[in-house]
């Protein structure tokens, strides 16, 4: 069995007057992610990690940001199409592992949707999606609260 690795990385900054949606859950905030998209900085760089692990680009080339098709698109549809486009080139996603910087809010009762729902998009498992937070104890611009940053490591397996 072929078996692919991916790496993505995406941040957003905080912005009055946004919802904040992570994992495809909207989070009770007073601020949210300032973007294109609905600014989901965690299926972000999960697409991003998907398509890396095939070699495919990134969210930027595939759904660019001057594009108004995308304006205020739901980054769970973005997901669902990129999950479409690996599993038509033979692939499937064997787990994921995702980090979510964020000094505020505390996400850890939300994690469990934002699991649930990348799940259920993906076709896969609930114990193949891992997702953590963790602050950068008020270091740099997550830390100063002024934005929020993702990593996501993807393992592709064949179909």
């Amino acid at each position: 069995m072929k078996l692919r690795i991916g790496h993505g990385y995406d941040v957003h900054r905080l912005s009055e007057g946004r919802k904040m949606i992570l994992g495809g859950v909207e989070i009770p905030h007073d601020k949210g992610l300032l973007g294109h998209s609905d600014a989901d900085v965690l299926v972000h760089a999960l697409m991003d990690a998907m398509l890396g692990a095939l070699a495919l680009g990134d969210i930027g080339h595939l759904f660019p940001d001057n594009d108004p098709t995308y304006s205020g698109a739901d980054s769970m549809k973005l997901l669902e199409f990129v999950n479409d486009l690996i599993r038509d080139k033979g692939y499937r996603i064997g787990n994921l592992d995702a980090t979510i910087l964020a000094q505020a809010p505390k996400l850890a009762p939300f994690i469990p949707a934002m699991q649930e729902r990348i799940a259920d998009v993906c076709r896969i498992d609930l114990e193949d999606v891992s997702v953590k937070a963790t602050t950068e104890e008020k270091l740099g611009f997550t830390g100063e609260k002024l934005g929020i940053a993702a990593h996501c490591v993807v393992l592709l397996t064949e179909l």
